[in-house]
């Protein structure tokens, strides 16, 4: 299986055009145009019926005591956990792609209810959904994707990564509102071959 993109190479920064948050001199962050990246996909197995596709942040602090505040610093050393920014499953099995801002083309406060994917694919609900809870200005279901925005005061470059997996199925049976690790959990069993394009990218300037 391949995975590329035209948005960036592998191991290469994202640009900020395809993030939530880009940097600003005067605030640290601003939002960004949250465009999805460009994706094409190819030589997959004789036998997939369907693709689900997966971006996941694997470098996100486990703790938010430190999390942009003025002063301060998260330590490299900080252990690390996942943030999921997309999930869609469902994609039609062939070799096709995805156009830069075709799937998110800006930043909805409260998250969009119904992206647009390709034809008969599903998304699901990314962790913003879960890390704006309680936010009355942003709080909501965040469907579909939702780029970087890192901690601007992180000591750390963040990789994200984009796994393409292809399944023995047509379809996966999920809820209206699922999740990533439901995804997953439904495509057990079912998974051919998976490939993986990753991105970095980081708010911090000392790390440009």
């Amino acid at each position: 299986m391949k995975l590329t993109s035209t948005s960036f190479g592998h191991n290469q920064r994202i640009p900020g055009r395809c993030c939530f948050g880009i940097a600003d001199p005067l605030q640290h962050m601003k939002l960004g145009e949250n465009r999805n990246p460009q994706l094409a996909w190819s030589d997959l197995p004789d036998r997939a019926q369907s693709l689900l596709l997966i971006c996941v942040d694997t470098d996100v602090p486990s703790s938010l005591d430190d999390f942009n505040q003025e002063g301060r610093t998260i330590s490299a050393e900080l252990p690390r956990v996942d943030f999921i920014h997309w999930v869609m499953a469902n994609i039609p099995a062939n070799d096709a792609s995805i156009a830069e801002g075709e799937c998110s083309d800006t930043v909805t406060t409260g998250g969009k209810e119904d992206p647009p994917g390709p034809r008969g694919s599903r998304q699901g609900i990314n962790d913003y959904s879960r890390f704006m809870a309680g936010n009355p200005d942003m709080q909501g279901d965040y469907f579909g994707y939702d780029g970087p925005c890192p901690p601007w005061n992180d000591s750390i470059v963040h990789h994200y990564r984009f796994r393409l997996h292809a399944l023995d199925v047509p379809e996966l049976s999920l809820p209206a509102r699922f999740t990533a690790d439901e995804a997953i959990k439904a495509a057990n069993g079912h998974v051919l071959d998976h490939v993986e394009l990753t991105g970095i990218y980081s708010l911090n300037p000392s790390l440009d």
